[in-house]
């Protein structure tokens, strides 16, 4: 089990063409833990907008009465992939990891898959 922190520095070491990572609470829009970003992208900013999408699609799946779970979203820009999973089980309601990836070094398969992984280990 890793902790928040570590968890971050795998995202942003192990999947390749990250860029950035964040855990962030969609109750209340604020971001647990980040790494990475910049100047050009401000992660507490994008857990805010983010957090809009999560509770976006919720709201509507509840409105058309589907019940399965949301495993991850996938928001499709010209240079960046970003990539929201919602956290399962062990404390993880509310949350999800953020993870923004350069489209031409990215492998988005490898990094969902990695993404899974890496939230399976986390401690929360």
């Amino acid at each position: 089990m890793t902790d928040v922190e570590t968890s971050l520095k795998e995202a942003m070491t192990s999947i390749e063409g990250s860029v950035g990572a964040a855990l962030v609470d969609y109750t209340s829009g604020m971001a647990l833990g980040t790494l990475g970003g910049g100047k050009d992208l401000d992660l507490t900013v994008a857990a805010a907008g983010n957090t809009d999408v999560i509770r976006a699609k919720i709201r509507t799946m509840e409105m058309l009465g589907i019940e399965e779970d949301i495993e991850d979203v996938l928001i499709t820009l010209s240079g960046q992939y970003h990539l929201i999973r919602l956290l399962k089980g062990r404390g993880g309601n509310g949350l999800f990891l953020y993870l923004v990836l350069d489209k031409a070094r990215a492998n988005l398969a490898m990094a969902r898959h990695q993404l899974k992984r890496i939230e399976a280990g986390l401690e929360l």
